[in-house]
């Protein structure tokens, strides 16, 4: 099952590597990736951490639309709001080791996970944490703040303005391209960039929506 899941998502890196982001991961983080959805699937059995199930769809669905925004996150100190079972924020840390990564979500049995998953990966550049994300008031800010399936994007602005420092980004994952054309974001927010994406074995639309922290008129 390994080596069959292995062979998946080399084939998917291998189409983002003959496009204009390559990837090109070393067999440490390759091996890695692996084995965290093997972490998962075998977690997810007993605490239904993910709807999906089948560990090559989790390879598509978790592993492969997590990189697929890669190329496009700035920043060295990143939180992933809302996290679940840590995507998109442990595939973002497992590429990106020099990188710092938050991973926030109220929920204590995926909490419990991540804190398994950090230490059986080896993952020293991922920090946990359980809260809420209005509750969390962090003594550092962050240049950067990923979601995936989290709120509308007026919302997500809301929610996660404090997070970050000056100029710092927001990065939402979302499966529709619908709603960014219309959204009113609050004060202090600012739509900076929609970036289409394409996700290897996926046929449905997937979308990167970019906000930046601004200064609030007075």
């Amino acid at each position: 099952m390994a080596e069959h899941l292995r062979r998946q998502l080399l084939d998917g890196i291998s189409v983002f590597d003959k496009g204009p982001h390559p990837l090109s991961l070393d067999v440490i983080k390759i091996d890695k990736l692996i084995a965290y959805i093997q972490l998962l699937d075998h977690w997810n059995k007993a605490y239904n951490l993910t709807a999906v199930r089948d560990p090559a769809v989790m390879v598509v669905r978790h592993l492969l639309d997590s990189l697929a925004i890669a190329p496009f996150i700035s920043g060295d100190r990143i939180i992933d709001v809302g996290t679940g079972a840590g995507l998109p924020g442990i595939p973002l840390a497992i590429i990106f080791p020099e990188r710092q990564f938050a991973l926030l979500d109220s929920n204590g049995k995926k909490t419990r996970f991540l804190f398994q998953a950090k230490t059986q990966l080896g993952l020293n550049n991922i920090e946990i944490i359980e809260s809420r994300v209005e509750s969390y008031q962090p003594v550092d800010l962050y240049t950067a703040v990923v979601t995936r399936a989290f709120a509308d994007l007026e919302l997500t602005g809301r929610l996660c303005r404090h997070l970050l420092s000056a100029q710092g980004r927001i990065y939402a994952m979302k499966a529709q391209q619908s709603e960014d054309a219309t959204v009113v974001l609050q004060p202090g927010m600012r739509l900076l960039a929609r970036q289409n994406i394409d996700v290897p074995g996926l046929d449905e639309p997937r979308t990167l929506v970019v906000l930046e922290r601004i200064e609030a008129e007075s």
